[in-house]
This record gives structure tokens, sequence and C-alpha cells, in this order.
């Protein structure tokens, strides 16, 4: 292993499956969690993206599989997991990262625009969860993190699809929470909110400045940021946090 066997490694071989892990705010969290020791199963869609994500993580020194895995397609999933679980054994933590947005008004929203964000936002996490969720069970532990959103809070122009899949998640977070924590899983969903990553490209400067002045701290979040509440979130330091959305927005909503 590299110098981080010197550290805490507060994830030390916790088998963790991340799902979008080959940008952005996945990517932040794929490369915190190497760091900390964890065997990390980098997913997403695209084989390139995979690829590059899984040899940023290996240069860690973290053992790292990667996987071309669409959480729409149920099949698909089961087969991943049926894999990880027969390399490892077990796994230790999910994180439902992967996203997409579709955004317009609601008198100019498509129904594919619609049901594309529900796909992938909400049915995408439903599935990814319930494919792990027997393994977890079994074993008697694990942890689940989902990807909320600010925006599922207290919503956001434009964004009626998104808005909706990131309050659903929420509420799969708080019923998952009761369901599977006196099995010893934990569940938990973070919020976060303006935060600088690919998806923000096509939006306008005069707007990314915008939306840094109605930050109290004056500026969009970076992808580490995220990545290190979910690295928390997942490490036995949060033993007793279950049910949690936590919103990290640098004050957004005050």
């Amino acid at each position: 292993m590299s110098d981080i066997a010197s550290s805490s490694q507060r994830l030390l071989n916790k088998v963790s499956l991340i799902t979008g892990a080959a940008q952005g705010i996945g990517l932040a969290t794929a490369l915190k969690f190497a760091r900390e020791g964890a065997t990390v199963i980098v997913c997403d869609v695209r084989q390139a993206a995979v690829d590059a994500a899984v040899a940023q993580c290996q240069a860690f020194g973290a053992s790292t599989l990667g996987f071309v895995m669409d959480v729409t397609k149920r099949g698909n999933v089961d087969a991943v997991v049926a894999q990880i679980t027969a390399q490892f054994g077990r796994i230790d933590v999910l994180v439902n990262n992967a996203g997409i947005t579709q955004d317009a008004r609601l008198q100019k929203m498509t129904l594919e625009q619609f049901d594309k964000v529900i796909d992938v936002n909400l049915r995408g996490v439903f599935h990814c969860a319930q494919a792990v969720a027997d393994g977890m069970v079994a074993q008697g532990s694990g942890v689940i993190l989902n990807a909320s959103s600010v925006v599922g809070i207290y919503g956001n122009f434009g964004q009626t699809n998104y808005a909706a899949t990131k309050f659903g998640v929420i509420g799969f977070t708080k019923t998952w929470s009761r369901e599977l924590g006196p099995k010893g899983i934990r569940v938990n969903a973070v919020a976060p909110g303006f935060i600088a990553t690919p998806i923000l490209a096509s939006i306008p400067e005069k707007v990314i400045t915008e939306m840094e002045h109605r930050v109290p701290m004056r500026r969009l979040g970076r992808p580490e940021e995220i990545a290190n509440v979910y690295a928390f979130l997942a490490s036995d330091e949060a033993s007793y946090i279950n049910g949690a959305v936590i919103e990290v927005s640098g004050g957004l909503t005050v």
C-alpha cells in the first residue's frame, strides 16, 4: 500500500460500491474512499471514464474494481452486485450517487424528460438499494448513503422532475432507516447545495456568479467537500447516525 497506510483510514477494507463514480461528486467520493483505505467499486455508464477513475483510485493504493453499470437496468445492477459479492464476500457501503438533470418549467417539460430523471434518480436508487439489502441484512451490518439535494427540500424553478426525485430519495432514506436499522444497517442522505461539477458546465458564467452570491460563504462547494461527508457517514464514527438528511450547502438555505 501507499502512504495512506500511515493515515487513520476510517474505511479500511470496507467494500464500497459507488454509482456515478466516474466524475463530479462520485469521482471525488471514490478517491476519498480510496485514501481512507476502502475497497472501491467504481460504477458508471461509460467504460473509458470507469477505467480512468479506477486508475486514479489505484494510485492511492486502494483495491479497486470498475463496472459499466446502468442503474435503470435491474438485471445489470443485480449482476454487478453478484460479482462483487462473489469476489469479496460482502458489500459494506453503497453510495447512491448516480443522477441526471433534464430541466424545464412545468408547462414545457416533456414526458420523456420527466421519465428519464425519475428512472435514473429515483428508480435507480431503489434498484441499487434493494440489490444490496439482503446481503447487508445477512451480514448484520452495512451503510446506504443516498444523494438528495437542497432542491429536494426546498424545490427549484424549472426542476419539477429533479426535485421530485430528490424529495423521493429523502422518503426512501427515512423509510429504509426504520426498516433496516434494526438489522444493523444505517441509511442516510446528503443534500448538497451548489457544487462545482461538470453538470454546471452548460450554465452561463453570469448565472454561476448569481449562484455564488446566494450562498453566505460566497462560493460554490467543491466535490471533495461532499465526499468528506460521505466518508464520515460511511465510517464507524457515524455509528449512531441513521435516517438523517445532512445539508452541505455553505448555508444556502439559511
